[in-house]
């Protein structure tokens, strides 16, 4: 797990190297090494790139733009990971060139927009032909079931898969990749161990604003990346919806 300097858990963002998080942590991290083969050798834009730790993964083998609205994240990012070129900017007017990028990386942020459409309509406009635009959001059919309205106060409108799908391909792009995020074998039986879903059992603990239990805490704190898997099987019951599209 990445260690140094943390930034404060709002909530908002995922933060590494915190154990209570690490559950969140690492079912991010496994859509950025699925994703990281599409950015080699490219030039990427991450477009909300919050702590920075998927900036600093891509940036192992891209040239990487972090760009964030919040101050404080881009300073982070700046000190924390010199690989990431931190900027500071709005992604209601993404900062770049028309055709300026390879590749629009947007991880676990569209749905904290109020203009989806707008945003990837931008995302068009600084992609190069032919570039790709790579997207991860929480799944609304999973994440907030049964509601019209977002669980999380920090998201403004969640998507099922084909309601992504449907927007990216207003906005001029072609969906090559639709797929999503799901809990492997051991994660499973950790969902059978806390009552049939250890999500459920993070977030009545942190509802109830009470310590953590110490047998849910060592669990949690023990996940790993590989304990999740990407694939395009049973996509409306994916945790988070995976998708890679061309412009």
């Amino acid at each position: 797990m990445p260690t140094g300097p943390t930034l404060p858990l709002t909530g908002e963002r995922t933060v590494p190297g915190i154990a209570e998080e690490n559950y969140w942590f690492r079912r991010h991290e496994i859509a950025y090494l699925h994703l990281a083969p599409h950015c080699a050798g490219k030039t990427v834009l991450e477009a909300g790139c919050g702590e920075g730790y998927g900036a600093a993964l891509l940036a192992e083998q891209a040239t990487v733009v972090g760009l964030d609205y919040d101050q404080l994240a881009i300073a982070h990012v700046g000190k924390k990971y010199p690989a990431v070129h931190a900027t500071r900017g709005n992604l209601a007017r993404l900062p770049v060139r028309d055709g300026g990028v390879d590749v629009v990386a947007n991880l676990q942020v569209i749905e904290h927009l109020w203009d989806q459409e707008g945003f990837l309509r931008e995302c068009h406009r600084v992609l190069r032909p032919g570039g790709h635009l790579l997207v991860t959001t929480p799944n609304r059919i999973t994440f907030s079931p049964g509601r019209d309205t977002p669980l999380n106060p920090f998201h403004t409108r969640e998507l099922a898969p084909s309601e992504l799908d449907e927007l990216v391909r207003a906005a001029g792009f072609t969906t090559e990749y639709l797929g999503g995020v799901h809990h492997g074998p051991r994660l499973r039986e950790l969902d059978a161990r806390f009552g049939g879903s250890i999500i459920d059992a993070q977030v009545e603990v942190v509802v109830a604003g009470a310590g953590w239990p110490e047998e849910l805490l060592t669990a949690v704190a023990g996940v790993e990346v590989d304990d999740f898997e990407v694939t395009e099987r049973d996509l409306d019951a994916s945790l988070d919806i995976v998708l890679v599209a061309r412009r």
